[in-house]
């Protein structure tokens, strides 16, 4: 309670509210001396308004206190005039455990803001180390298969840019790779001590990428970095070797291709150029090598399933038809390619066997044995000739048996595709010129 000169008659404190103490030493001195400057500016405006208007409705006003002790505490006051003097009473309301809940937010948003800056710095540094890195890394989410960051050096190797690889499927970055699959692959890799790496070629620009993953754990989540090497990197810190058999794949007179898994040519030196009758390696990089063999399909399917089958095929005698039609007689050998975690493919060495005296196309295809021809002569006077041209077919037709056979290796399902023939009809003509031993009937 508060006189018109605005010394404290009376005071009241909450019993419940000990931190406050005795404020008995306020009574008779002036209320403003216990405010600090701020409030004792707004208690004097407060007081012109009540002057100026005595029906105004009380509004609340929050008055910070001090004494001498040099000690502050929050109030909401809301001032009544006293009808029957001029005095005043202050009803008001401690607001110190309001304030201490706004001091710890304050504290602790201050607390939040210093952290966060320190994160941005954080994040500032592993960006720079990341970018400033030549090494080709790849921040990959091991379970979605995503990529969740790269640095340029990366992207550059995979032909793409940064923004448009974060967050895409890393299987989708390389050549025949589901996501599954290749994600499980990984994490064995990165699970295991003996597996160094993954091999696998850029979809993008075709470059051969070995992949070295590894785990490591992050605020409870558990990433995968991958270090990304280009195989011809490596491939130039080898010995004088590898530059040795480059040098020999360019320069062989014979011809050496490499296939991929279903016998696409994926590189070939000069001599299959000079011996397909091609002018450039794209005329024929891509195209399935059955192209260029006379029985097509039927030869590249024994190929590999051969080489498929043992790692290597010794000697392969067929035939390679040009670009222009002409056709080689040649022999070819065969291996599976590997490499440290993945198939490579297949290489084949071809070696032209044509004789240089050899007849034309057109008088091979037709030459029979001369015994078979003398044999066939031998019947003139004594047979019609439709019986002579009924006995040249037959001599034609094992001599053809005979060595589908042989080329494939007695795989009469083979020899009967590659002949046109059903598997029936090839064992009628086996047992007809006494090929099949009755045993081997079935």
């Amino acid at each position: 309670m508060i006189d018109a000169n605005v010394e404290i008659t009376a005071i009241s404190i909450n019993p419940e509210v000990p931190s406050l103490g005795c404020l008995d030493h306020w009574i008779g001195r002036d209320f403003r001396s216990f405010l600090t400057p701020e409030s004792r500016a707004k208690f004097e405006v407060r007081l012109a308004e009540m002057a100026a208007d005595p029906d105004s409705v009380p509004r609340p006003i929050e008055l910070n206190h001090r004494d001498n002790a040099n000690w502050e505490f929050p109030v909401r006051y809301t001032l009544h005039r006293d009808g029957k003097s001029d005095g005043i009473l202050l009803l008001g309301r401690d607001m110190q455990p309001l304030a201490e809940i706004q001091q710890r937010l304050v504290r602790e948003q201050i607390a939040r803001e210093r952290e966060l800056e320190k994160f941005r710095g954080i994040e500032t540094c592993y960006r720079v180390v990341l970018e400033a890195s030549e090494t080709p890394l790849v921040l990959v989410e091991p379970d979605q298969g995503r990529i969740r960051d790269i640095n340029s050096a990366g992207a550059q190797l995979l032909g793409s840019k940064r923004d448009v690889l974060t967050g895409s499927a890393f299987a989708q970055t390389f050549e025949g790779q589901r996501r599954g699959a290749f994600m499980d692959q990984l994490r064995s890799v990165a699970s295991s001590d003996e597996i160094t790496g993954v091999e696998t070629v850029a979809r993008r620009n075709g470059r051969f990428v070995h992949l070295s993953p590894e785990f490591f754990r992050a605020s409870g989540e558990v990433l995968m970095l991958c270090r990304m090497t280009p195989i011809e990197d490596e491939e130039a810190s080898r010995p004088e070797s590898a530059q040795s058999l480059s040098a020999l794949f360019e320069a062989a007179s014979d011809a050496i291709v490499l296939l991929d898994a279903n016998g696409n040519i994926r590189d070939a030196n000069e001599g299959f150029l000079v011996l397909s009758d091609a002018a450039q390696l794209r005329d024929v990089q891509g195209r399935s090598i059955a192209d260029f063999l006379s029985r097509g399909s039927v030869d590249l399917k024994l190929i590999l399933d051969n080489t498929r089958k043992t790692g290597r095929m010794r000697s392969y005698a067929a035939q390679i038809q040009s670009i222009v039609g002409t056709r080689a007689s040649v022999d070819i050998s065969a291996a599976r390619l590997r490499g440290r975690n993945s198939d490579l493919g297949i290489g084949l060495i071809i070696r032209d066997t044509t004789p240089r005296d050899m007849p034309t196309v057109q008088d091979a295809s037709s030459a029979v044995s001369e015994e078979a021809m003398r044999n066939v002569m031998d019947l003139v006077g004594t047979a019609s000739l439709k019986e002579l041209v009924s006995a040249t077919s037959d001599v034609v037709e094992k001599m053809c048996i005979e060595t589908a056979v042989r080329l494939t290796n007695n795989n009469r399902v083979a020899a009967a595709e590659m002949l046109g023939l059903s598997r029936q009809s090839l064992y009628v003509k086996l047992r007809k010129y006494g090929l099949i031993n009755a045993q081997d009937d079935d």
